[in-house]
């Protein structure tokens, strides 16, 4: 009798994450030339300048392998923030640094409590390492429940994740929630905040968690990225800030060149660009509250965004709106992998992008 060689019973658990569709394979399935991407969350500015240049320069030297420490990188990093470098992590893209995490601390049948709708790459990787999923609901208003979180802890939790803001939400916890629950959860628990968003929120509610790392709490860490107020989501840098300790569990883990040349030196580049970083804030504001607005207009509920991009509830339509909009050249992301199937969610783009889908969604829904 034949034999084959399976997979580890971890991927039985695991559903893919499907990604925002890219814009050339709509434009070969509809045999269109017009296609606006409206689903991943990008920066509609394009890439901070300097940045760019940055990368232009870098390119003369990746035949070189990049530093394996990326120590440049965390040092520009840790005096941004006023940190030590032994305190950053980086990795390619915050994704990367989420699995580093699975895979330096978690073990057969650990848990792992998360919101019910949130990043499904958390999933993926806590179902990689063989742990158990906890999933707690949303409370109202589309938010994350840090109180669900709180109680769902056991004595075999060992990582809690709290997206804030959280995606794909938009909606925020605030100081007045995040803090008492840091310093509710047992400090053999590590609270992982994923602030992937963070520079895209005015709101003065919104906490500080790198006030947590800073005052030496060791079991906490916070998640950023380059990917979305930087426009760097193609070159995949990510960066995490916690103890040494945690830190250095990551770095046991990593992949040995996690971060390339070009990626480096992009990052250093683009902490500098303020100019940038403010102009993509202003338009995201903008078009944050055009796209709210819009959607009132149309008598669609929507949630409290405080990102770059606005969940909007269809209805019982949403997957047929969201085919139609495809046939007509917009992007958008279906929300039923994030356990909401009634809505879609809307990056924000420029000012003619979000005019243009608003016409056409109009047009749709009428």
């Amino acid at each position: 009798m034949s034999k084959t060689v399976r997979p580890q019973r971890g991927l039985e658990a695991i559903r893919p994450y499907v990604p925002g569709k890219p814009i050339e394979e709509v434009m070969r399935e509809h045999g269109i030339d017009d296609v606006v991407k409206l689903a991943s969350n990008e920066n509609p500015l394009g890439v901070s300048p300097k940045a760019l240049a940055a990368m232009r320069e870098a390119l003369e030297h990746v035949n070189l392998y990049p530093d394996s420490a990326s120590h440049d990188l965390r040092a520009a990093i840790a005096e941004r923030f006023g940190l030590s470098i032994d305190r950053v992590a980086v990795g390619g893209g915050a994704d990367d640094l989420i699995l580093e995490l699975a895979m330096a601390y978690l073990e057969d049948g650990d848990e792992v409590v998360i919101s019910r709708s949130s990043f499904p790459v958390y999933d993926i990787y806590v179902a990689a390492m063989r742990a158990k999923l906890v999933k707690t609901p949303l409370a109202s208003g589309y938010r994350v429940d840090l109180d669900a979180m709180a109680d769902a802890i056991t004595d075999r939790t060992k990582i809690v994740v709290v997206c804030n803001p959280n995606n794909p939400t938009g909606t925020i916890v605030t100081a007045d929630e995040l803090d008492p629950f840091v310093r509710s959860v047992p400090e053999d628990v590590l609270i992982v905040v994923d602030e992937a968003y963070a520079e895209m929120v005015d709101s003065k509610a919104f906490p500080n968690a790198m006030a947590h790392v800073r005052e030496g709490r060791p079991n906490v860490l916070v998640l950023r990225t380059f990917s979305k107020v930087y426009g760097l989501a193609g070159i995949r840098l990510g960066y995490a800030f916690g103890a040494p300790e945690t830190i250095a569990a990551l770095h046991r883990v990593k992949n040995i060149f996690n971060v390339s040349v070009v990626a480096q030196a992009a990052g250093i580049a683009a902490l500098q660009d303020e100019g940038f970083v403010k102009e993509s804030v202003r338009a995201n504001a903008a078009g944050r509250r055009y796209l709210c607005r819009e959607f009132d207009r149309l008598g669609l509920e929507h949630a409290e965004s405080h990102t770059n991009f606005v969940l909007v509830r269809i209805g019982p339509d949403a997957g047929r709106i969201y085919e139609r909009l495809l046939e007509r050249g917009f992007i958008v992301r279906p929300c039923a992998q994030y356990d909401l199937p009634e809505f879609l969610r809307v990056s924000i783009g420029t000012e003619e992008q979000n005019e243009r889908l608003i016409a056409e969604l109009g047009v749709l829904l009428r």
